[in-house]
């Protein structure tokens, strides 16, 4: 038989396993960048946030540091991971600061608090002095390690903790006066009932 008349399968063979990786990084890419990065699960919800003690963002003194233990003290929390180099999170500020002052949250108890993410404490007082300190208390997060302890893709997002430490929900994003009225509230009233039930 010539090699002109020879078949050619394993010529084939040779490409399938190339096609196989096309295809399957092509479904990768699709499920990567379709749909509402929003909506991402979390392992942790219905689960204890995790230990942490951080220390205040050096040289601000509007603030003490922030601990896993200031999450489980009978009040709904809101978790916001920020940082000075963020855009999103500069655009989320006002909210955050409208958020900080809502009277109906407050008279429910509940207190906004901050993760500043591997941000230099220089540029993390100054994002804070010129928008404003909407946080209860803020946790230095200068390696990101409680970030990544608390499954945080990136920032900015929130979590929604019950008062036993219970991580509820958590948002993806910037928060928006659309998404604070119609997924953040709705969240913290899921997580009242809970937390009034820890604290009793």
């Amino acid at each position: 038989m010539s090699a002109q008349e020879q078949p050619r399968p394993r010529s084939l063979l040779r490409l399938a396993p190339l096609g196989v990786f096309l295809l399957l990084a092509g479904l990768f890419m699709g499920r990567l960048y379709s749909g509402d990065p929003s909506r991402l699960p979390s392992p942790l919800i219905g689960h204890r946030a995790p230990a942490f003690d951080l220390p205040a963002i050096e040289g601000y003194s509007e603030s003490k540091g922030l601990s896993d233990a200031e999450l489980r003290q009978g009040h709904v929390s809101l978790l916001n991971v920020f940082a000075s180099w963020c855009g999103p999170c500069r655009e989320e500020h006002r909210t955050l600061m409208t958020l900080s002052r809502d009277q109906a949250l407050k008279a429910q108890g509940v207190r906004l608090y901050g993760l500043s993410y591997k941000d230099d404490p220089a540029n993390a007082r100054k994002f804070l002095e010129d928008g404003g300190n909407p946080f209860a208390a803020i946790g230095a997060d200068r390696l990101g390690l409680t970030a990544i302890d608390l499954g945080a893709y990136g920032v900015p997002e929130t979590y929604v903790i019950d008062g036993g430490g219970v991580i509820r929900y958590k948002y993806i994003g910037p928060l928006t006066p659309q998404s604070v009225a119609t997924e953040l509230l709705p969240e913290i009233g899921k997580a009242l009932p809970a937390a009034e039930a820890k604290s009793q």
